[in-house]
């Protein structure tokens, strides 16, 4: 790692190199982060090592928690700009199908939004840009550049260059700036070159889909199933994992499965021969067959309930898959990148409004607290879910008692989307809320 030493002044870099601020990685996170902080005035530098637009394993369906985040940025989420929106939670299991609307809260809105992410993740750098943040597109970051001193991260080492171009005849620039923001992903070279590591007692879950030409593309609510089941043998064989089935509205459905490391399973099986067995076994007209399959199955890691801690040291911060903050109840990220990235530019504009490094420091130590206090509890919770559920037999057990049971969903459904008000919910909600308060936010 480069080591530099900081009493260089930074008036002597050249301007376009250096910022208030680095954000490594224009995801959701990183470009959330970007956007807030370039709204609170600062000078960011926003690198991302691929070109827009660029394709991410995702499911593409968002919840009101990623839709509430969105008109926070002023993004046009309307259907003639391409969203389209879903009415909530269809699922299906233990024999039994069961559809569940989003809940009514002031604190959420009442509808959720499916896009893919191929121009997802460029809508939201591209807001970020209009915010004052300075992109870079084919940026690869490398080492950080630390002070020699005190070991603070000061900057990044990169390389710019063209699609293609060959890594030898790349441009490498050193950017500064006093604080940095990891938003690189489950992989966070970066996090990974300062010594912050994966926590191996957090649950990891791995994620797989494809796409399909399907009559079913503009289903208005985003369907999961408990159970996945082959049935093209001579008996029925309950598979590992569940599934989802989302229309994306463009004559398409993302179909895909999930998988969680607590299953015995986890490293023993082909998921996408998994998901191809169970596609096989739906009905033929719903069109999930090999010939309208467009695209290859493609798969990624989940990185859950704060799997990479802490998530401030040295001067830099961990938001998003970065810092595992993947919901481990339902296996979403993207609401949580989001939201991590607007909690991390908060605390970072505050810091920086501060008189002394001492109380810029003090701020800035604020962030691993908040993280906690606002999902610590509610992790933990979701630790012990994963446990659980990472029995096929007990998940097919819950399925066919819970689906029976409509009161009973509406407020599984709530627990696994995270959608309560904190204030002046109802019953529902005050469990929740306590339950969350209650259990110990690690």
């Amino acid at each position: 790692m480069q080591e530099t030493d900081v009493t260089e002044p930074l008036s002597k870099v050249p301007s376009e190199q250096r910022a208030d601020v680095i954000v490594v990685g224009a995801g959701p996170a990183g470009s959330t982060t970007a956007y807030h902080l370039a709204r609170a005035g600062l000078d960011v530098l926003l690198l991302e090592k691929t070109s827009f637009p660029r394709e991410k394993v995702c499911g593409d369906g968002l919840t009101p928690r990623a839709t509430k985040q969105l008109v926070g940025m002023g993004i046009d989420i309307s259907e003639e700009a391409g969203w389209l929106r879903n009415k909530g939670l269809r699922i299906i299991g233990g024999g039994q199908r069961l559809q569940l609307d989003w809940p009514e809260l002031s604190s959420y809105p009442d509808y959720g939004l499916v896009r893919k992410r191929d121009d997802f993740d460029e809508q939201l750098a591209r807001q970020a840009e209009k915010a004052g943040a300075r992109l870079y597109e084919r940026c690869n970051v490398g080492d950080p550049v630390l002070d020699d001193r005190t070991g603070r991260i000061v900057g990044v080492e990169a390389k710019l260059g063209e699609a293609g171009t060959a890594a030898k005849d790349k441009t490498a620039v050193t950017f500064r700036a006093p604080l940095v923001v990891a938003a690189d992903g489950n992989s966070t070279r970066l996090s990974l070159k300062m010594g912050l590591h994966r926590r191996e007692d957090r649950p990891m879950g791995v994620a797989v889909r494809t796409y399909f030409t399907s009559p079913r593309h503009d289903d208005d609510y985003l369907e999961s199933w408990l159970e996945l089941w082959d049935r093209r043998g001579p008996q029925d064989r309950l598979l590992p994992g569940y599934g989802w089935i989302f229309g994306m509205g463009d004559g398409t459905s993302n179909v895909g499965l999930g998988v969680l490391n607590t299953s015995s399973a986890f490293k023993d099986l082909d998921w996408r021969e998994i998901l191809k067995a169970w596609c096989a076994s739906m009905p033929e007209d719903w069109g999930y067959t090999p010939d309208n399959q467009q695209g290859p199955i493609r798969g990624a890691a989940l990185p859950m309930a704060f799997n990479r801690q802490p998530h401030y040291t040295r001067g830099l911060l961990l938001v998003g898959d970065a810092g595992g903050l993947v919901n481990p109840f339902n296996g979403e990220g993207i609401a949580y990148a989001m939201e991590s990235g607007q909690m991390a530019a908060e605390v970072i504009a505050q810091a920086q409004a501060r008189q002394t490094p001492a109380q810029r420091e003090l701020a800035l130590r604020s962030y691993p607290k908040a993280l906690k206090d606002t999902y610590g509890g509610y992790y933990t919770l979701g630790r012990a879910f994963v446990k659980l559920i990472g029995n096929p037999k007990v998940m097919k057990l819950a399925a066919e008692r819970g689906l029976s049971h409509p009161m009973l969903m509406r407020f599984t459904l709530k627990m696994l989307a995270n959608l309560t008000d904190p204030v002046g919910g109802d019953s529902m909600d005050r469990i929740i809320n306590g339950l969350s308060k209650v259990a110990p936010k690690a």
